[in-house]
């Protein structure tokens, strides 16, 4: 029985002998595969610890060159149309132009609500003193060219008391011409056609915009790029290390390439809300959790460079619109020229003829038109505390929903998104060629 019990357990334990010189001898060779590899490393650490420093290089230097391109250069440089590079934003500075102010009009600035916070009354006051000499300046001049000898003729102190009459009510006329404004701005000013003029005329102004804005943001994207590469970098070594295949280097330099950049905007513009990710950590949208931050940066900046008082009268005297503003500027300088004429009007009539007259009254008016942005100037001050549009766009920004805050910015980084990314992926498998060389000059040159 006992020698029966035996022939059967001699075939379990050939296959457990089997199995245990089976496991012993993969322990032999994987030790040995194991010293072969710390030998390898121990002699080119140098060339392997360098590895997720250049990972770390790389997806810094992607990411420098893909917020360079978003922005430079300001004119397309190349061959066109296809060989070649412009800056996205300048590139589509109308499109962007547009966006913003879509943005700007529909949420955050209401051209009436603005231009109601100004005052007639002390737009005239203002005006008054600076009105003075170009009146005279103007009423001199037409006169003097549509009937020199009559002007001539007349008394001095005539002349002076026409003058006069026309400087007294121009105060007048400048208020009643305000409030016809403020009645019928939208027939006289485009915001919208003002704001995408002044941004694609000046596209550094543009790019200002974007990068003051998101200054964190870009800071981020090229940060993130080191400390992503470095941690695929690490995994790059290893792989190296176990493999030595050469078709490693460029595909984890184009993978660190691309994942950074895609990874580093996802995480600008991702979650819009604070969101706990694995139980471990939460994270919320670096551009949403700067909400205030941006309002306050973007609002000042359009305040100052592009809303401007200034900007809004030249949008008003030279705009699309502005042949209805002629129109309201000469019904209130003719009727004031005729009102003021007074006794002298049928002299001045019979004198020049009443064609000739009406000419006279156009190049007042005219004249008046070319004048007034000078005469603006001294309101310039007034306007810009009156309507207050600073700190009205940056409360109203902050008081925007994630959604409505995301089309501020974002469409900067939406715009040819997938171009950066490419691009990213591109010059990291470049690198990764150029490690592979290095490295095998390297191997050679120590052996």
């Amino acid at each position: 029985m006992f020698k029966n019990r035996l022939s059967n357990a001699q075939p379990i334990f050939i296959l457990h002998a089997l199995c245990l010189g089976i496991f012993i001898n993969y322990i032999k060779n994987s030790m040995t595969f194991f010293e072969n590899i710390l030998i390898d490393f121990k002699a080119h650490w140098l060339l392997y610890l360098s590895m997720p420093l250049i990972a770390a290089t790389i997806g810094y230097i992607t990411k420098i060159a893909a917020i360079e391109m978003m922005f430079k250069p300001l004119e397309f440089f190349g061959i066109p149309p296809y060989i070649g590079w412009q800056g996205i934003i300048p590139r589509k500075a109308a499109i962007m132009s547009s966006i913003a102010c879509d943005t700007l009009t529909s949420r955050l600035v209401s051209p009436k609500e603005i231009f109601a916070r100004l005052d007639p009354n002390r737009v005239a006051q203002e005006l008054e003193k600076p009105m003075l000499p170009i009146v005279e300046k103007i009423t001199h001049d037409v006169m003097s060219h549509y009937q020199p000898g009559l002007w001539e003729s007349i008394p001095e102190n005539v002349k002076k008391i026409l003058i006069r009459q026309i400087q007294q009510q121009s105060p007048e006329m400048v208020r009643k011409l305000m409030q016809q404004t403020k009645d019928n701005l939208e027939q006289v000013f485009d915001l919208k056609e003002m704001v995408i003029t002044n941004l694609t005329k000046d596209k550094k102004l543009l790019n200002k915009i974007f990068l003051e804005s998101g200054a964190k943001e870009f800071d981020f994207i090229r940060n993130s790029g080191i400390y992503f590469g470095f941690l695929i970098g690490l995994v790059q070594m290893i792989v190296w290390l176990l493999t030595h295949n050469p078709i490693i280097m460029p595909i984890f330099g184009l993978f660190t390439g691309w994942f950074t950049d895609w990874l580093a905007l996802k995480m600008i513009f991702h979650p819009q809300e604070p969101k706990k990710y694995l139980g471990l950590f939460t994270w919320h949208g670096l551009f949403f959790k700067r909400q205030k931050e941006v309002a306050s940066a973007y609002g000042a900046l359009i305040a100052q460079e592009v809303l401007t008082p200034s900007n809004m009268i030249e949008g008003i005297l030279k705009g699309k619109l502005s042949d209805n503003l002629f129109t309201m500027i000469q019904q209130n300088v003719q009727k004031m020229v005729d009102e003021q004429a007074g006794v002298l009007k049928p002299i001045v009539v019979f004198a020049v003829g009443s064609e000739k007259y009406k000419a006279m009254k156009s190049a007042i008016t005219a004249n008046m038109v070319n004048q007034l942005p000078i005469a603006l100037k001294h309101i310039e001050k007034y306007a810009e505390d009156a309507m207050d549009i600073k700190n009205t766009l940056v409360s109203k920004m902050q008081e925007l929903t994630p959604a409505e805050f995301e089309g501020v910015l974002r469409p900067a980084f939406k715009q040819d998104e997938w171009i950066l990314i490419t691009v990213g992926a591109v010059l990291g498998f470049l690198v990764g060629e150029l490690q592979v060389i290095l490295m095998e000059h390297f191997v050679l040159h120590v052996k």
